[in-house]
């Protein structure tokens, strides 16, 4: 089908920018509205570390942002606390890091990289980004509830969220966090569907399996875990709608609360715990995966050579994938678990090290004499590397269920965490937007501002969490709003607060980031159609969107992705839509 029989009737503002099916603009609408929650998570972050750097202390912007009932006289009061905490955390893991990643980059990325027109269902691509939009609306509501919002953690476990009558973010709030969810989790399920069927269905001519970019098997496996794993926690928070509204008792069993016998017996909040790490732990991997196929694209690109290891790159995406299911019981080492089971799921964590680091050397070899172009997307991709690697190696420690009960919630998970996940995602977010913002916007981002944002952000990032392992060994428990009743804890008071000046420098200096975005859209560079010189077929498109992706015949690809500096050829990077030469070999291992 020719772009032309694609029906260019004028298009509204509405169905052009709003109800549109066009994924090119569904990515965009993803990326700003992940943006947007991700400013509200991190605002959430700074009120905490406030909070906890200087404890019980009396701030005008408590009293601004919180208002007089969460924030007497400008005092954070300690359930607001544990509600910023688990409100920040349900944000930058599900609104951003998932649905911003993941959204953004599957629904730009896949149609025009394995060369079709759209993604498989436009309709329901359309759909699944107005869910996600409504549970960010729904999850952004249970700020404003009078008890206050949901407050027994991200991970919401029974009975401080079984029971409304537990703590105030027990009430409406934790309802309407529950209903939230519910909602993303089945956009995040249209998305993945649609995002597998593409991928499998629509690759255009010689677009074999082993011809695509890293990017698309990262984003296509990630959608599989996610179909594979949400369910359960949709399942979980059924289950626990039910405990609250409708007296069963799958997570309860015999419980007092301020003296009365609830009637509740037979249930286990274990049972939450292992549906909820179910998706829980395979969560941290499709944060991840598309991160790091974004990363293999652009360091590929900008070292200028091939990716080093093309299948095992694949084969270890496919690894992570499958084992990433099998290993959620290392966050329930302190549940009482059987010491026998205790070892398998350390055995299942230990072998998730070895395609994690195939990843982590072949970036490495890779970057390796390359002709390495230093741009801000380069920067932020080799910062990934970084922080994977030093996220990863205290995820060993971690993974050892003898260790891991010596710091089990400490500031040394919070710690290894946000490095492994939180940082790296970020990284491999900021990257992808930095590198493929021309084919969006069709302008070029500031360069220096770039160089800037990644100095300042890589060095508070590692301010800010580095110093946790040590605070975190040194016995210091996380969810805590204040230390100070405890004197053991009085010398690491200090480490808190430089803790938390890094963090409000790193979270003020995004502001440049933001100027930048914004400001480029607009009056940035013109880009031209193939800024970076790079080999997939996304750049093979106009610069000027058009419904379709391509005006006439889609492309036909001839080769893999990493042609770089092929001998034999003038330039050097070979795009995919080059056919072979006489005696040419076809490279891809």
């Amino acid at each position: 089908m020719s772009a032309h029989e694609h029906g260019h009737h004028k298009e509204t503002f509405i169905t052009k920018y709003i109800f549109s099916l066009d994924h090119k603009m569904i990515a965009k609408q993803y990326l700003i509205t992940g943006l947007i929650m991700g400013v509200i998570g991190v605002l959430m972050s700074i009120l905490f570390r406030m909070q906890i750097a200087w404890p019980e202390q009396s701030f005008g912007i408590f009293k601004t942002l919180l208002g007089e009932n969460f924030a007497p006289g400008g005092v954070m009061r300690n359930d607001i606390y544990l509600a910023l905490v688990t409100i920040h955390g349900t944000i930058m893991v599900f609104f951003v890091l998932t649905a911003g990643l993941s959204g953004t980059f599957s629904n730009l990325l896949i149609p025009l990289q394995v060369g079709a027109r759209d993604m498989a269902s436009g309709f329901m691509n359309m759909l699944s980004y107005w869910l996600f939009f409504l549970s960010s609306l729904i999850m952004i509501i249970s700020l404003f509830v009078e008890s206050g919002p949901a407050a027994s953690g991200w991970t919401i476990y029974p009975p401080l969220s079984a029971l409304p009558q537990a703590i105030p973010g027990s009430g409406l709030g934790m309802t309407l966090w529950l209903v939230s969810m519910a909602i993303f989790i089945a956009s995040s399920l249209m998305g993945s569907l649609n995002y597998v069927v593409t991928v499998i269905n629509l690759r255009t001519k010689g677009m074999t399996m082993t011809r695509l970019p890293l990017t698309v098997w990262a984003l296509f496996v990630t959608a599989i875990i996610g179909i594979v794993s949400f369910p359960v926690l949709f399942s979980a928070a059924l289950l626990l709608i039910f405990d609250r509204s409708f007296g069963t008792s799958f997570y309860l069993s015999d419980i007092f609360i301020s003296g009365e016998v609830l009637h509740y017996q037979g249930g286990s909040p274990v049972l939450f715990e292992h549906l909820f790490w179910f998706l829980g732990h395979p969560e941290v991997y499709i944060v991840l995966l598309p991160a790091l196929g974004i990363t293999s694209e652009i360091i590929a690109t900008n070292a200028r050579k091939p990716i080093f290891g093309y299948r095992a790159m694949v084969t270890s995406i496919i690894a992570i994938a499958f084992l990433s299911t099998i290993v959620w019981g290392h966050h329930m080492f302190v549940s009482g678990m059987n010491p026998f089971l205790g070892s398998v799921f350390t055995f299942t964590t230990l072998l998730i090290a070895i395609p994690s680091a195939v990843k982590a050397f072949n970036y490495i070899t890779t970057l390796w004499k390359g002709n390495l172009q230093m741009n801000p997307a380069m920067l932020f991709s080799i910062g990934l590397v970084s922080t994977f690697i030093t996220g990863g190696l205290t995820g060993i420690i971690l993974g050892d269920s003898t260790l891991d009960i010596n710091v089990h919630d400490t500031y040394f998970v919070v710690a290894h965490f946000h490095l492994v996940m939180g940082i790296s995602a970020l990284y491999g977010f900021f990257a992808g937007v930095y590198h493929w913002f021309p084919k969006m916007y069709g302008r070029m981002l500031n360069k220096n501002l770039g160089y800037a944002h990644f100095w300042v952000t890589a060095v508070c990032a590692y301010g800010v969490f580095f110093p946790m392992h040590f605070i975190g060994m040194a016995g210091l428990p996380r969810r805590y709003y204040t230390n100070s009743a405890f004197p053991l804890f009085d010398d690491l008071a200090d480490v808190n607060v430089l803790i938390t000046v890094f963090a409000i420098v790193g979270a003020v200096f995004q502001i440049v980031f933001f100027w930048n975005f914004f400001y480029s859209m607009f009056y940035g560079k013109k880009a031209t159609q193939n800024p970076w010189k790079s080999n997939t077929l996304e750049w093979t498109t106009p610069v000027e969107h058009i419904h379709g992706n391509w005006p006439g015949e889609l492309p036909e690809v001839h080769r893999w992705a990493y042609d770089y500096s092929k001998p034999g050829h003038a330039e050097d990077f070979v795009p995919q839509v080059v056919p072979m030469q006489d005696g040419e070999e076809e490279l891809h291992h």
